[in-house]
């Protein structure tokens, strides 16, 4: 996206922010400054879509955790902070999202400062509202002092291995990487729920050899070209919102949209959308484990040299050119599919597959009269498997891949964090 359309995109999305922020004001700070976070994270220069992932996991855990203090409704992700008796959770919530998201976004400071003074000034001033202000401050603090050497910085890269089949090679879109692959430093960071990536390493990719390999590939080459003409529009629209929304613009979206329609609390709120985050950033990190273990090919380089792979029922078309830009990493698992079937899985669980009123749309000001609307997660999910694979970018097996290892990643994070006081976690 161009500087102009990033521009763009601010204005739009702290426009209706504005506006829906007043209303939200008046009902629930979690979800307000949860909107404000998403869209501090999109201001231009945008985070990464692994940036943003691990940026709302920070801010939710830190409100949680302040709001937590208060509450005492479930069983703490710090266990450090500490609240006096009264202490306001709305403030608390402010104060903890306010610190983090300044902490991180310099540049964002004068709107966040403001959007502060009106979140707090719709709060009575008292000593209820200083101490929760105090208790946010810690909790924020702590959670940054927590990640503060968790893996993120410095970027490093990695070499592409010798040419051959299957190997994952420089495409078009790494020249900015000098031709190595992108966010190797990835797969170590500190996870936020999970033990480690290690553990949720998948098994290999379908051979190249295989029935599998051969139907998937017939499938991305089929419908994802940039000129293909068997890709409906309604799949190129999908291909195109999910190329600029991220796992955390889309989820985080869908969860208020959700929890507002419920009138969940507070604290219920500053649960669920730190479980969603959690898991959402610890798919991504995972899902770089797997993908620079396997270090597998993507379509574009497949379909160009489908002559090496040993597969009779492949065949090369050396003009193949993806509907959307390839990631430059390698293809096995899809990062999309791992960071939106964890926080689907979430969201899933929290709030129950189906029933629910949802509306996503995309922050490039090129794509913003399409709007997509679901009644369940799965349908979610479903598109974001669409969308790769139309796009061109991913194989079918990659996204279903991505999906499994998200979910167990999420069902995991939800049994063993931040669990109902009393509860021990044993029933999944």
């Amino acid at each position: 996206m161009s500087l102009r359309a990033l521009v763009m995109v601010t204005a739009v999305l702290f426009s209706s922010l504005a506006m829906s922020s007043r209303a939200a004001a008046s009902s629930d700070v979690v979800l307000e400054w949860n909107e404000i976070a998403v869209a501090t994270m999109l201001t231009p220069p945008a985070a990464t879509p692994f940036g943003q992932a691990r940026y709302a996991a920070i801010v939710q855990l830190a409100v949680f955790e302040a709001v937590n203090a208060i509450t005492h409704d479930y069983q703490p992700y710090l266990g450090t902070i500490t609240a006096p008796a009264g202490a306001s959770a709305e403030a608390a919530a402010v104060a903890a999202a306010h610190r983090v998201l300044k902490t991180y976004f310099a540049g964002s400071a004068v709107t966040l400062d403001a959007r502060r003074a009106t979140s707090l000034g719709a709060i009575p001033d008292s000593q209820a509202k200083a101490d929760g202000i105090a208790t946010g401050e810690a909790a924020a603090a702590a959670m940054i002092a927590l990640r503060a050497s968790d893996g993120s910085t410095p970027l490093t890269t990695h070499a592409a291995g010798t040419a051959g089949p299957g190997v994952w090679q420089a495409t078009p879109s790494c020249a900015a990487t000098g031709g190595a692959g992108a966010f190797f430093n990835w797969q170590n960071v500190t996870p936020f729920g999970i033990p480690s990536a290690a553990d949720f390493v998948l098994d290999p990719p379908p051979a190249l050899t295989s029935e599998r390999y051969a139907k998937d590939y017939d499938e991305v080459m089929t419908v994802g070209g940039a000129n293909s003409t068997a890709r409906p529009k309604d799949r190129s629209d999908v291909a195109r919102i999910y190329r600029d929304t991220s796992p955390t613009n889309a989820l985080n979206s869908a969860a208020r949209q959700v929890a507002g329609a419920e009138g969940r609390s507070l604290s219920e709120n500053a649960r669920a959308l730190a479980l969603l985050n959690m898991a959402t950033n610890d798919g991504l990190v995972a899902s770089f484990a797997t993908k620079y273990t396997y270090n597998l090919w993507r379509p574009e380089t497949a379909i160009r040299g489908a002559a090496t792979d040993g597969n009779p029922k492949t065949v090369a078309d050396t003009t193949f050119v993806p509907y959307i830009v390839t990631p430059c990493f390698p293809s096995y698992p899809s990062n999309h599919a791992s960071g939106t079937g964890g926080g689907a899985e979430v969201l899933r669980r929290m709030y129950g597959e189906g029933g629910h009123t949802i509306a996503i749309s995309s922050p490039n000001p090129v794509d913003a009269g399409i709007v997509l609307h679901y009644t369940s997660f799965k349908a979610i999910t479903d598109d974001v498997d669409d969308a790769r694979v139309y796009g061109g970018i991913h194989f079918r097996f990659d996204q279903e891949a991505g999906g499994r290892l998200g979910r167990d990643i999420a069902k995991y994070i939800v049994k063993h964090s931040l669990r109902p006081i009393g509860d021990n976690g044993d029933k999944d």
